[in-house]
C-alpha cells in the first residue's frame, strides 16, 4: 500500500443492516488505533500481522456492545505466539469514541518461516463481555480452526452463539513519501440476525473436527440469502477495503445495492488503555507486606509495566498492599 494521509473515515466503524436479505454487518476502517497499538511493542511482522487482525475483529465485533461495556477477544495457544489480547471499551456517553487496546505475548526463538497463523499451534479462540460492576461476566471458547483468526471467529459464533458470521479482513503496511511506514485495516462483518429457533443439525457441523460453520446453522430461504450475499462480499477489492477513494457508505452501496443497505450512525473508535497508578495500587491491595517484600526491585522499588501500553509505574513499597491500605483507612 503507498497511500498514508489520514482519511476522513480512519478509525471508524459504520453498522449497517441488508433489509432485504435479513442481515446486519459493521465496516472498520483503522489506522491510528493499529499505530497506537503496535508502537508500543517491537512486534516481528508476523506477530504484527496477527495482532492486526484481532483487532480489526474486536473494532467489527465491540461495536455491538452497549456504552460502558467492555468486550475481550483473547488467544490461548501452545504455539510460538502463546497469547493475543484485545479489550474494546464501549463510549462512556453516546458519541464518545470507543476505545481498543492489544498486546501479544511470544517466544521470539520459536518463530517459524510459516504463515503468521502457524505461529498459533494448538488452542481456543474466547470471547468475554463484561457488563460492569454487579453483573457476571459472559464468556464464551471455541477452537481455533480454519487457518485464520477470523475463520476461528466465524466458528465462534457458529458454534457458540448459532449465528451465521463472515469477516472479510484486509490489513497490511501502509507507506508514502514523508510518512513513515505504519499499519492499516479494513474490514467488513456480516451476521444473519438471529432467529428465535436457529437451524441446527443434531449431526456436528461441517469444520474441523464436527465444529459448527455458517452453513450448518441455516436452512431454505436463510441459506440462499446468506449465500447470495456471500457471493457479493467475495467480488470486493482490497483498495475498496482500504484505500482513500471508496468511503465505507459507497463500498456498501457498490456491493450490495440490491440488498437495500441501510446504515446507522459511525462509531469512532481510538487506541486507549485504562492503567493507571490507582489500578496498579488496587491489584497490589492483597498482598501482605511479607509479599510485596519479594516483589521489591534491589533499589527498594516496587514496579509494574501495562503489557498494553507500555507504561511504567515506580512505587514506594511502604505506601503498597494490604497493610498499607488497612494504615490508610482504605
Amino acid at each position: 500500500m503507498t497511500f498514508g494521509t489520514k482519511i476522513a473515515w480512519d478509525d471508524t466503524v459504520l453498522p449497517f443492516q441488508l433489509d432485504k436479505s435479513d442481515m446486519r454487518g459493521r465496516v472498520a476502517r483503522l489506522d491510528g488505533v493499529l499505530s497506537g497499538v503496535l508502537r508500543q511493542h517491537a512486534y516481528p511482522e508476523k506477530v504484527e500481522a496477527l495482532v492486526a487482525e484481532m483487532a480489526l475483529l474486536t473494532a467489527l465485533i465491540g461495536q455491538t456492545i452497549k456504552l460502558r461495556w467492555k468486550l475481550s477477544l483473547q488467544v490461548q495457544t501452545n504455539g510460538p505466539v502463546r497469547m493475543i489480547a484485545t479489550d474494546y471499551y464501549g463510549p462512556t456517553d453516546a458519541g464518545e469514541p470507543a476505545r481498543i487496546r492489544a498486546y501479544a505475548s511470544f517466544d521470539a526463538d520459536r518463530l517459524t518461516d510459516g504463515a503468521p497463523f502457524d505461529q498459533l499451534g494448538q488452542g481456543y479462540f474466547a470471547v468475554l463481555i463484561d457488563q460492569g460492576n454487579g453483573t457476571k461476566p459472559y464468556q464464551g471458547i471455541s477452537g481455533l480452526t480454519g487457518g485464520s483468526l477470523k475463520a476461528s471467529a466465524e466458528a465462534y459464533f457458529a458454534q457458540s452463539e448459532q449465528l451465521a458470521t463472515r469477516f472479510s479482513l484486509r490489513f497490511g503496511k501502509s507507506s508514502a513519501p514523508g510518512v513513515p511506514e505504519h499499519w492499516r485495516a479494513g474490514g467488513i462483518m456480516l451476521q444473519h440476525m438471529p432467529k428465535a429457533s436457529p437451524h441446527v443439525t443434531g449431526e456436528g457441523g461441517s469444520g474441523e473436527g464436527g465444529i459448527l460453520l455458517a452453513q450448518d446453522v441455516l436452512d431454505g430461504d436463510d441459506a440462499e440469502n446468506w449465500n447470495r450475499v456471500n457471493i457479493l462480499l467475495d467480488s470486493v477489492e482490497d483498495l475498496e477495503m482500504i484505500g482513500p477513494s471508496v468511503a465505507p457508505t459507497d463500498l456498501l452501496i457498490r456491493l450490495f445495492h440490491e440488498e437495500q443497505p441501510r446504515v446507522y450512525d459511525t462509531q469512532p473508535v481510538r487506541f486507549g488503555c485504562t492503567c493507571s497508578e490507582d489500578r496498579v495500587r488496587q491489584s497490589l491491595s492483597i498482598y501482605s507486606a511479607k509479599d510485596i517484600s519479594r516483589m521489591t526491585t534491589p533499589e527498594g522499588r516496587v514496579t509494574a509495566d501495562c503489557q498494553f501500553c507500555g507504561a511504567h509505574y515506580d512505587l514506594d513499597p511502604g505506601t503498597v498492599g494490604k497493610d498499607a491500605q488497612e494504615v490508610r483507612g482504605d
